[in-house]
Order: C-alpha cells, then structure tokens, then sequence
C-alpha cells in the first residue's frame, strides 16, 4: 500500500443514540476497504437494534464493493432499518445502480434518526 493510498484508507466508527446505532465512515470503500464495512456492519446488526444509520457523507469513493456490502446489510436489517446518509460521491453510484429504490436514503444523519419508530413506513 502506497503512503497515498494508507491516507485514503477506510475510517468506520461505531456508536449508540438511543436504540439507533451509527456507523460513521470515512475514506473510500472499494474491494480492499469494503470487508471492513461488512465487519462494522455484521457487528451494528448483532443486537438487532431498530435502526442503523450509515453516516457515509465522508465517503470520497464508493465502489461496486461498497455497494454490495450495503445491500447485503439491507437484506440483513429488514425494511427500513437500515438508513443510509451518503456524500455526493456515495449517491451517484447508488442512484447510477438504481439501489435508492432498495435502500433508504436520507440527506442528513439528524434526517435518518428523525423516523418514528414506533410508526415504521408500511
């Protein structure tokens, strides 16, 4: 890995507000990065908790990986839990590949936390 490349490698953190867990990403998610989202996401998804808003507005790339990654999350999660925040270099990608009608996509990680939960979409 070049000095270049170790700068751009993939940030995942985790953390809790209320029963909602946010993952918050930072870097580029391609084939190397991507196991490492998975990881983070197998692991917001564990407990099961009502939402997990994925915090992508950091993400300056967003490969075919990545992309698999989140839809296999989606798939995991069940409908609607899991919110996801992307930049614009995330949301290109995702509306290209027509995925903004799998997963739900929100402009802000305060929009995506706002959801009734007690009201899911039907």
């Amino acid at each position: 890995m070049s000095s270049e490349s170790a700068h751009r490698a993939l940030e995942v953190q985790v953390r809790s507000a209320d029963d909602v867990v946010i993952v918050t990403v930072h870097g580029e998610i391609d084939m190397a990065s991507a196991p490492r989202l998975q990881s983070a996401l197998d692991e917001a998804l564990r407990d099961t908790p009502p939402a997990v808003v994925v915090d992508m507005s950091n993400v300056g790339f967003l490969g075919s990986a990545g992309l698999s990654v989140l839809v296999a999350a989606s798939e995991a999660a069940g409908s609607g839990r899991l919110r996801v925040v992307p930049s614009d270099a995330a949301r290109r990608p995702i509306e290209l590949t027509a995925l903004d009608q799998l997963l739900t996509v929100f402009d802000s990680v305060e929009d995506a936390l706002a959801v009734d939960e007690t009201h899911p979409p039907s």
